[in-house]
Parts: structure tokens; C-alpha cells; sequence
């Protein structure tokens, strides 16, 4: 004779699988590492009536994949006093969660002696990059810090250090608190000279009259950057993150799409499509 197991004999394992996936539920989806972003005009998003000027941070995104969220909270005209005192900075600490990564990056306002209201000496400016880092780390988050991206100066043919006390503080600082370092200061410095005096003003937002309608008398602007000028500090900053194989983010940068990491074949014009 053949067992048939009766309905009873299945009601309390169903009643048990029940159970659990009433007190288990779905499972959430990992959380996404946040890479905040603090700093002044150099990096800050732009609105699109100040288009083609661009802040590095703006281009970051695209070279992380999915796993990575930007939070760019840079804004323009902000030194890192004038930082903490709109209480910028506390919102960024209130919301860092472990494992969340904080890049920083000022000097351009600190250094503004005609600006009293943003002025910052470089004493102060140190202290101040202190706090950014010790409240980081109190939240078990990693702090990098950024010397200030460099301004287009030449002389003689030669690109000027343009940030010498306030780099020389940030990385001083640095290295006393064993922070990672991106020598922004002296990449952007190399990489200027590497374009040279003319050439370098692609990187600026440098247009004649007429060449944009939100600029109709032109810009001669040596501080903020071209969309391709944002691009290359970014492309400096995410070499400097691969160099230094920082945890959490060298291993998330994005890879490309398999037919766009085979190299472009030399016949016909759309022998390397870019589209998905």
C-alpha cells in the first residue's frame, strides 16, 4: 500500500514557510557608497545659465559605476569658513554613513584676501580642514584631502603655482594625519604646461563675443572651466583614486561597454558606434 500524505500533513509546514517570510521579507538591495564632494566653484554643479562654465565634480559620476553615488555639495564662492558657518558641512556629517567617502577641496576662496566676508588665513584654513577630518572619521567614513586646483597664470611660458601657502597647509596636513593626498595643485600645474599658454585656454572659460548667448560680450575667465578643462581634473582626480587603490572606490570604476573596449577598427566612419 502506497503512503498518501492528507492536507494536515502539509498545513504546518506551510504554516512555518509563512511565518518566515512574514518576519524576513525581501531582501534590500546593498546600499550605494556615497562620494560627497565639498569645495568652492571649481567643483560645484552649474546651472544652465552659466553653461559652458563646469565644475569638475560635475563629470565624476560617469567614471564610477552603478555601486557609487556622487553627492556633490561644493558650491560657488565658499571658503571653508564660510562653509561651516552656513552649516553646509553639518549636513554632509549627519549624513555619512561607514564606508561613505568625503573628498575635499578649497583654497580658492580661503586665499581671497580682497573678499574679508571668505577670507581665510592659512592657520585657520588647516584647522578647518582638521575638522573635515577628524568628523569624518568619527563617522567611520574616509576623508581625502585635495590641494586647490590650480588657476591658468603663465610667465615667460611657464604655468605659476598659483596656491603655494594653502596647498603647502593641505598637504602638511595630510601627512600628519595620514590622510590620502591628491596633489590637485601640482597635477593641474603639469597638465596645463603640457597644453601650453594658448592651447591651455581650452581648458578656461575663455569665449570671444558672440560665441554664447550667456556670455554675449565673452569671458576671460582663468579660475573656472570648459567642459573640457572639468573633465581633465576629474580624469586627475580618479587616477590619483586608482593609484592609491582606495578601498571602496578603485574597485568601482566603470568599465566600459564590451563593444567600446574593443579598439576602433580603421575602416568606414561609424566603425566604433558609442550607443548602447
Amino acid at each position: 500500500m502506497h503512503y498518501r500524505p492528507s492536507l494536515r500533513h502539509f498545513l504546518p509546514l506551510s504554516l512555518l514557510l509563512l511565518l518566515l517570510a512574514a518576519f524576513t521579507g525581501p531582501t534590500a538591495p546593498p546600499r550605494k557608497l556615497r562620494l560627497y564632494l565639498i569645495g568652492d566653484s571649481t567643483i560645484a554643479q552649474k546651472v544652465r545659465q552659466t553653461f559652458p562654465e563646469t565644475g569638475w565634480g560635475m563629470p565624476l559620476s560617469t567614471f564610477f559605476d552603478t555601486t557609487v553615488v556622487v553627492d556633490n555639495r561644493a558650491q560657488n564662492g565658499r571658503s571653508t569658513r564660510t562653509f561651516l558657518a552656513e552649516n553646509r558641512w553639518q549636513h554632509v556629517v549627519d549624513a555619512l554613513q561607514p564606508g561613505d567617502y568625503v573628498l575635499m577641496q578649497f583654497g580658492h576662496n580661503d586665499e581671497s584676501e580682497a573678499h574679508p566676508d571668505r577670507y581665510t588665513s592659512p592657520q585657520d584654513y588647516r584647522r578647518n580642514l582638521l575638522k573635515f577630518v577628524q568628523e569624518t572619521r568619527a563617522k567611520r567614513a574616509y576623508p581625502v584631502l585635495i590641494t586647490p586646483v590650480t588657476r591658468r597664470k603663465f610667465k615667460d611660458g611657464r604655468q605659476q603655482e598659483t596656491h603655494a601657502p594653502y596647498s603647502a597647509a593641505t598637504t602638511e596636513l595630510a601627512r600628519a594625519q595620514q590622510v590620502p593626498l591628491i596633489d590637485l595643485d601640482r597635477m593641474s600645474r603639469a597638465l596645463l604646461q603640457q597644453f601650453g599658454e594658448e592651447n591651455s585656454k581650452l581648458l578656461f572659460l575663455q569665449l570671444a563675443p558672440g560665441d554664447h548667448p550667456n556670455y554675449p560680450y565673452g569671458r576671460n575667465d582663468n579660475t573656472h572651466f570648459s567642459e573640457l578643462g572639468a573633465r581633465k581634473m576629474a580624469q586627475l582626480v580618479v587616477g590619483e583614486i586608482r593609484a592609491q587603490q582606495l578601498p571602496g572606490l578603485s574597485d568601482h570604476l566603470a568599465q566600459p561597454l564590451p563593444k567600446n573596449a574593443v579598439p576602433p577598427t580603421p575602416a568606414g566612419k561609424d566603425a566604433q558606434p558609442t550607443t548602447p
